[in-house]
């Protein structure tokens, strides 16, 4: 169950100024969350981008992009006027990605190596950032959140999609997951079921003043 976000929980600390998590952190176990010929059956992708209101000439990020389902995808969406940041935090896997970019000559999509911590995004850059299937593998979700906040454009939203399941088996509750954006300085836009992509969807919006790290107060498993 979750308590929800307690300022007297004393939970573990992560080193720095950021709090940890008072939950399990999935490992990560591969690159690919299923094969792409049957997320295409099931309309995965164009569903999430419809629910997202991805349109022509929108800048996204692709966070943990992985082998690229994603991203291919969102390129043929926003078309040659927009652009798409595949993001990763493995060499091998941001050189691979690299590779299937630049073999479908996908002139508007970069591909960059970012942090555990960190998905190092400029600021003011993204209509949306993306988050499929990863967010329940980030060791320090407080930190993740607070450095991703000023990539957001005005009028911005992350875009998670997840399951409704313990993180320990590769999910996230919908009632953590707004808890934890929430201590953040986010604000939940709207949600919906995804059942093609084994999951929800929720999006998200910066709300009010981005707290300092030291004020974050952790959301409480109990």
């Amino acid at each position: 169950m979750l308590a929800g976000c307690d300022p007297g929980a004393a939970l573990q600390r992560a080193p720095g100024p950021f709090p940890a998590p008072d939950r399990p952190v999935s490992r990560i176990v591969s690159s690919r969350w299923s094969n792409e010929e049957e997320r295409d059956r099931l309309r995965e992708a164009e569903t999430v981008m419809d629910k997202a209101g991805i349109a022509p000439g929108m800048t996204v990020a692709d966070i943990g992009a992985g082998e690229g389902y994603y991203t291919i995808r969102l390129a043929q969406r926003v078309g040659p006027r927009g652009r798409v940041l595949a993001e990763d935090i493995f060499p091998a896997v941001r050189d691979t990605l690299a590779e299937r970019v630049a073999r479908e000559r996908l002139q508007s999509v970069s591909v960059r190596l970012g942090a555990p911590a960190d998905p190092k995004l400029p600021d003011a850059s993204f209509d949306r950032v993306f988050m499929v299937h990863m967010y329940h593998e980030i060791a320090q979700p407080y930190e993740f959140l607070w450095r991703m906040r000023p990539s957001l454009k005005p009028g911005g939203l992350v875009i998670v999609v997840d399951a409704n399941r313990p993180t320990e088996r590769h999910g996230t509750p919908p009632a953590l997951l707004t808890c934890e954006f929430r201590a953040v300085g986010y604000e939940l836009a709207f949600t919906d079921n995804m059942p093609s992509a084994g999951g929800y969807l929720a999006a998200f919006r910066p709300a009010g003043t981005r707290p300092e790290p030291g004020a974050i107060k952790p959301c409480r498993l109990g």
